[in-house]
């Protein structure tokens, strides 16, 4: 299948493996560059293998640079994908802070055990040889005092009075004793095996240690004494071969010996001479006590400083394991100083490795407890079991809670998915009293009141989009088109505070010369309000154009028919009554509405030709007439509100309207706005309308609600803006 490079792009970022970062970008650069020399290096190295030489180095280098980078964004990439989970994590964290520190600590206590073992296992041989040094010393002290004595009786020393050691103890069979009065040596070493020992000049006192003599290593102890005029010196010498360190080896491993000049073996004799040539031409140097071991094809050798040492011999056997655990001790071996016999020198060198396990130490460690040894490695298991036992309940104990709270945060997750699909219905079970139960209860509250929220706000958006509907229908109940009278032009404005209205207003025509004017405030805000604004409307339209009450004079609403009250429509040249038509809407809303429901209403009919304005005010803030001069007219007449109490009578009144006068009414919700200066007031909105009296009265309107605006400020409209202008001709 053949990929186009944007296919193939796209599937190595899915996949992960399109180097996006700078780091990335880098570690592919420089592999391509490694791989680009490396191909120039075998093209030159076949055209010229000299000019491919120089490459070698540049390749490597980048490749190493590479081969870091891709070091470090494998890891990021594994820190990536495996530490996303919590769960993972955890383990993680687990790992880092109980497992790997307990391994460690494994590790150190058998690298360390295993340490002391090695040291141990020295220990025991060179104890061992120390053990026959003291026995020497020993048999050297008791010859010394015995030929001192016979020295100070003055009888000669003789080889048989010394015959008994042999017989006593078969280890002088190996042994070889001389002795020297003086210069002079006695008659003794001929009596035992070897050459005859040369006397040491260095010997003051005392001397223990193994020497170097003919090519040969030896056990050597000597004693220097002073016996009347001149000094007793005795010396006793056993080899150090096969034999005394086979006897070593017996219950303890294999032991090799490492010895510089020194060929025990048979087959190298012949280089004897050669390695003794050697050693005595050369210099001495100063020891500085480094030791390393080299294993190669032709053997193992060692190297004491700056000396090689090839193995000299080798006895014992490495014994069989115990169990899986009784692994071979490393590295168990130390050094052995080694004196020079002619010289006295101690720049002689040996070393002997040790190679044994930990059951046959142990046996030499514990062989002194005897059957206690068994119980204390009952008494050992049963601990090690008990620590088993509580790091399994740990374990168990440690994973249960790590579910928990990996399966909480599993839970947390999958419910935030619900959430960003939209689903505030899924619930958390919650089946513990943790901390955690506590987060899952928190979540399933916030969901429920998200979810509860929702609906809320749904139920809202459709309450708003009814009241958008509402405050559509209200808008047409206030006069769009309104056909002014020649003598008198008029403008009406209405701001709700809330989405609808409680304000009223109209301008009625009620024949070619005839206007009728109301203004209205409805007790209350809101649907209710709008709602009785709405009949007030339909009500004043109803009774004012179909079945407007024909009055010669005022009467009392509610009275029989014939009282004085005429319904009949409206011919031309009827007067009309408006204290009659507030009469009869009190009566309505009375009848109609709940007791604590009342409005203010003020009616006013303007005769064009006679330029009189004929009003009544029900309860409403009264109308201003603003003459030209300044002068301010208000209209009083009416009486209380509408539709609090029944059976109530408004009066009448009448005003010349001259030509140029302004007719200025209003709600509260122009003059009773407050800001830190107190209320905006009447006295403000005359002035403003006084200053700008020759403006068009839309002008007029706005000014007034621009300066009500600035006095609110960025707080709320506190009610509804009504504003009602009428200027006569």
């Amino acid at each position: 299948m053949q990929w186009s490079y944007p296919e193939l792009r796209l599937r190595l970022i899915k996949a992960g493996l399109w180097p996006e970062g700078r780091m990335a970008r880098l570690a592919c650069y420089l592999a391509a560059m490694a791989g680009l020399l490396y191909a120039v290096e075998k093209l030159l190295g076949l055209l010229a293998p000299s000019w491919g030489d120089h490459l070698g180095g540049w390749v490597g280098f980048l490749a190493f640079l590479a081969a870091v980078l891709f070091f470090v964004l494998a890891f990021r990439w594994l820190k990536r994908r495996v530490l996303w989970r919590l769960r993972n994590r955890l383990i993680v964290t687990y790992v880092f802070i109980g497992v790997i520190p307990a391994v460690l600590l494994v590790t150190m206590a058998f690298v360390t055990l295993y340490g002391l073992a090695g040291q141990f296992a020295v220990f025991l041989v060179t104890s061992e040889i120390h053990s026959q040094l003291r026995s020497l010393e020993a048999a050297n002290a008791a010859v010394s005092n015995e030929l001192a004595a016979r020295l100070e009786r003055g009888d000669n020393p003789a080889a048989e009075s010394l015959a008994g050691l042999r017989k006593r103890d078969p280890a002088w069979g190996r042994r070889q004793v001389c002795a020297w009065y003086g210069d002079k040596p006695l008659p003794l070493c001929n009596e035992f095996k070897g050459a005859a020992l040369t006397r040491p000049q260095f010997v003051k006192d005392r001397f223990r240690e193994i020497v170097r003599d003919h090519n040969e290593l030896h056990l050597r102890v000597a004693t220097s004494l002073p016996i009347k005029s001149s000094t007793l010196t005795v010396v006793t010498s056993e080899p150090f071969d096969k034999e005394l360190v086979g006897n070593i080896a017996t219950d303890l491993g294999e032991i090799t010996l490492f010895a510089s000049g020194i060929m025990l073996n048979p087959a190298a004799a012949a280089d004897r001479a050669a390695v003794t040539r050697a050693a005595a031409s050369s210099s001495p140097q100063k020891s500085d006590g480094r030791i390393s071991i080299n294993t190669n094809q032709q053997g193992t050798s060692v190297e004491v400083d700056q000396q090689v040492l090839q193995p000299t011999f080798t006895v014992g056997t490495l014994p069989g394991p115990a169990d899986r655990l009784d692994l071979e001790i490393p590295l168990a071996g130390t050094s052995l100083t080694v004196v020079d016999w002619d010289t006295g020198e101690r720049r002689q060198r040996a070393l002997v490795r040790v190679r044994t396990r930990p059951s046959v130490l142990y046996g030499h460690l514990f062989a002194a407890l005897g059957e206690f040894v068994q119980g204390v490695a009952y008494i050992l298991i049963g601990v090690g079991i008990f620590f088993a036992i509580i790091e399994l309940i740990a374990l168990i104990i440690g994973t249960r809670m790590t579910r928990t709270v990996t399966a909480a945060v599993a839970q947390l997750h999958d419910a935030t998915r619900h959430v960003d699909r939209g689903d505030f219905s899924h619930r958390i079970p919650v089946k513990s009293s943790d901390q955690l139960a506590d987060l899952a209860h928190s979540f399933n509250s916030m969901t429920a009141s998200i979810e509860k929220l929702i609906l809320e706000q749904k139920e809202k958006q459709r309450l708003e989009n009814e009241l958008a509907i509402a405050q559509e229908v209200q808008a047409q109940l206030f006069p769009r088109q309104v056909s002014e009278l020649e003598s008198l032009e008029v403008h009406g404005f209405c701001r709700p505070a809330r989405t609808v209205s409680g304000d009223y207003y109209d301008f009625l025509t009620a024949s070619s010369h005839k206007l009728i004017l109301a203004v209205g405030d409805i007790s209350g805000k809101g649907i209710s309000a709008a709602l009785l604004m709405a009949t007030i409307h339909s009500a004043v339209r109803a009774y004012s154009v179909e079945n407007l009450p024909q009055m010669r004079e005022p009467v009392a609403v509610g009275a029989v028919a014939g009282s004085g009250r005429v319904l009949a429509a409206w011919p031309e040249g009827v007067e009309v009554s408006p204290g009659a038509l507030l009469s009869l809407l009190n009566h309505q809303l009375y009848e109609s509405t709940p007791p604590e429901k009342y409005a203010t209403l003020f009616l006013g009919i303007y005769d064009g030709r006679s330029h009189h304005l004929t009003y009544s005010n029900g309860g409403h803030l009264p109308p201003i007439l603003i003459g030209k001069d300044g002068t301010i007219r208000r209209l009083e007449a009416g009486g209380t509100v509408v539709g609090l109490f029944d059976n109530m009578t408004y009066e009448e009144g009448a005003v010349e309207m001259q030509p140029g006068e302004i007719f200025l009414a209003y709600s509260d919700g122009v003059t009773e706005p407050e800001n830190d200066f107190g209320e905006f007031g009447e006295q403000r909105l005359i002035d403003l309308v006084r200053e700008n009296r020759d403006l068009p009265l839309p002008e007029i309107s706005q000014i007034v609600t621009l300066a009500v605006e600035n006095w609110i400020g960025d707080n709320e409209q506190p009610d509804d803006v009504t504003l009602v202008l009428a200027r006569a001709r």
